[in-house]
């Protein structure tokens, strides 16, 4: 029920590795930092804006294109044919899929976006894993941190999961929507094709084809 699988179709990302042998998904968000120091080799060839920033070590694949006062920062993949927007901040220990987007104002740290995944208007994704063909409403946040700066604890049926991370904002199954100026909070797990309907706040682990039209405190 927790494992990658139960969440993602991995067959076309091309860091499918990263997943391997992982019992919990979050334990993913741990081997980032590790991946893209063992397997990054920097090369710009995309099409890239003059005022975009570049900072430490980046690739980004062909076909992709990003917008004016785009911000980079490595350790960093981007895959091809992806659309990074104007004003994005890509702040490092960031892989992105083939075809997915980040968009403008939106910000991404320690996070994965799997192939056509979209962040595209305003959002925040922090410690968290985008799943294929997801899209967060504009305003959608991910937040990844908890007031008191306790570890993240997930309570599913009554039993608790301590994943050991302090900083963790959520899984989004494959084929997600996120209505716009949703607030997903830390630990939060969405099984492919659920729905969060706009302006919710939500927590917890959700099964597939959940819709979730309320806030859930």
């Amino acid at each position: 029920m927790l494992k990658p699988e139960a969440f993602f179709n991995l067959d076309t990302f091309e860091h499918a590795v990263l997943f391997d042998g992982v019992e919990y998904v979050w334990d993913v968000l741990k081997k980032i930092n590790t991946y893209l120091q063992d397997n990054l080799q920097p090369g710009i060839h995309g099409k890239l804006d003059k005022t975009t920033v570049i900072e430490g070590e980046v690739f980004i694949g062909n076909d992709t294109v990003v917008e004016p006062g785009a911000y980079i920062i490595g350790p960093t993949i981007i895959g091809n044919n992806c659309h990074i927007r104007q004003g994005a901040y890509v702040r490092g220990n960031v892989i992105v899929g083939d075809g997915a987007t980040v968009g403008h104002c939106t910000e991404v740290k320690n996070s994965i976006l799997l192939p056509d995944a979209g962040a595209p208007h305003f959002n925040y994704v922090g410690d968290s894993i985008l799943g294929g063909k997801c899209n967060l409403g504009a305003g959608s946040i991910l937040s990844n941190f908890r007031l008191n700066a306790q570890n993240i604890v997930i309570s599913i049926n009554d039993e608790k999961y301590s994943t050991g991370l302090r900083k963790f904002g959520a899984i989004v199954g494959d084929r997600v929507q996120v209505g716009c100026n949703a607030v997903l909070n830390p630990g939060t797990l969405l099984g492919p094709d659920c729905m969060v309907y706009p302006t919710v706040t939500i927590k917890g682990y959700f099964p597939p084809k959940t819709v979730i039209r309320e806030t859930i405190k």
